[in-house]
């Protein structure tokens, strides 16, 4: 997973079928534990775009986008935000809702 800016992640949400992009904060505990479940979903999932920031740094995104809280997980298809998903119940789960 790259980390990426608010820019590539609306560049390649806009570019892409589909894409994601998790953010999280550093000092988190169970954005740890979801960084792990995201870090098997990118190898299980390579072609497609997913992304991760620290929410710390791109404020005006977490504003704009009106996220509750991290662990978040924003799912994009054909350039259109479909889902904010904040609880990472699993990694089949998540592999679900991707898809």
């Amino acid at each position: 997973m790259d980390i990426w800016t608010r820019e590539v992640w609306e560049r390649k949400s806009s570019e892409s079928d589909i894409a994601v992009f998790y953010l999280y904060t550093p000092i988190c505990g169970t954005c740890a534990v979801a960084s792990k479940m995201m870090n098997v979903i990118s190898v299980m999932k390579p072609n497609i775009p997913i992304g991760k920031a620290d929410l710390n740094y791109i404020e005006d995104l977490a504003i704009d986008y009106q996220i509750e809280s991290v662990p978040c997980l924003l799912i994009s298809k054909q350039g259109v935000l479909q889902e904010k998903i904040y609880a990472f119940k699993s990694v089949p789960d998540l592999l679900m809702k991707i898809s």
